[in-house]
């Protein structure tokens, strides 16, 4: 999908493109680069990307994002940083926050990286126009916990990419990988609040029936990192264009995370045709409805029971592939560009 270029001079919205020029991509990072994409897409002349240098994506652009991109955004009306952060200082911000995780669980971050964003959040609560949430669970925890005006946020929830309910051949990608049928798939960052330890710990009872472990997902320095390196197999950072293969070739997918604000991962196994457990935590129920088995994260007996029922029973294997591609299909980017360019338009309307 290319982006239409626009020509030089001021749009009413700029977007903050620090996220989306980062490498490895995390479910932040895979907003962030939807959103930059589609909206210019659905209206050129509303929206102007300012991108930092890829060196500044991480630690090294926050003074990008306080410093050089209020000045580069100067003739807009407003700023809209689509991946939790946003500057500091000005009445322009409409802000995407996919969750309050550094609030609810600071023991899951590093002390500097917790402090700044725990001091971000409740800045941007108290001075943002507009704050954009993928769930009504974030969305009543920015009311409840950071104390904002209902008025001031909204809902846009998130999209599924058409790669993962495509018919895809996973076993090219399972031969390059040494990875064998059938296995239990994790997909996430190593931060503690995923609870992946929980999976390294019950793969030896999975191994018991027949199902390998496998986890896929990178890691990042200044979040706490949950791995325990036990019985299952850790696949590191996988590209991309490998996912949808990595989730089609599992028997189920398991997300035991303690927190999150939506789990993208667990609805594009459903769009894979994949049975999905997960916890009664955070956004998932609200996300996954009835379309997933749930198990408390701190149960690994019931996880693992789960874990095996939905890979191998086959009523709920079948049941659970039927209603999650259901749940899956209603999941779109294009409904979540359509309702966050609508929000930020009435906040032009109003201006």
């Amino acid at each position: 999908m290319t982006v239409p270029e626009r020509a030089d001079g001021p749009a009413p919205i700029a977007i903050n493109g620090r996220a989306a020029v980062r490498a490895e991509i995390g479910g932040v990072e895979r907003v962030a680069r939807e959103l930059v994409t589609r909206l210019p897409l659905r209206s050129p002349a509303r929206y102007r990307v300012i991108r930092p240098p890829p060196a500044l994506a991480h630690r090294a652009g926050h003074a990008w994002e306080q410093i050089a991109l209020p000045l580069a955004a100067r003739n807009a009306e407003l700023i809209f940083s689509p991946a939790n952060s946003a500057p500091l200082k000005g009445s322009r911000n409409a802000v995407f926050i996919n969750d309050l995780a550094p609030l609810i669980g600071p023991q899951w971050y590093g002390r500097a990286y917790g402090s700044w964003h725990r001091t971000l959040l409740r800045r941007l609560a108290h001075s943002a126009r507009l704050v954009i949430a993928p769930s009504e669970t974030v969305r009543a925890e920015l009311v409840e916990v950071l104390g904002m005006p209902p008025e001031r946020t909204t809902m846009a929830p998130l999209g599924v990419d058409p790669a993962f309910g495509r018919s895809t051949d996973a076993e090219p990608l399972l031969r390059r990988l040494g990875l064998e049928r059938p296995y239990v798939l994790a997909v996430g960052t190593a931060v503690a609040r995923k609870n992946l330890a929980l999976l390294d710990r019950i793969a030896p009872t999975l191994a018991r029936a027949g199902l390998a472990t496998v986890i896929a997902g990178g890691s990042r320095g200044y979040m706490r990192d949950g791995r325990t390196h036990g019985g299952a197999r850790h696949l590191g950072y996988v590209p991309d264009r490998d996912l949808p293969a990595l989730y089609a070739g599992a028997a189920a997918f398991a997300l035991p995370s303690l927190y999150e604000g939506f789990g993208l991962p667990c609805i594009e196994a459903m769009a894979s045709g994949v049975p999905v457990v997960t916890t009664p935590r955070g956004a998932l129920p609200e996300i996954c409805a009835d379309a997933a088995l749930y198990a408390e994260p701190d149960d690994p007996q019931a996880f693992a029971e789960a874990c095996i029922a939905a890979a191998t029973a086959h009523g709920t294997h079948e049941r659970l592939i039927r209603a999650g591609q259901t749940r899956a299909a209603t999941f779109t980017w294009e409904r979540t560009a359509s309702r966050v360019d609508g929000a930020l338009g009435a906040l032009l309307a109003i201006a």
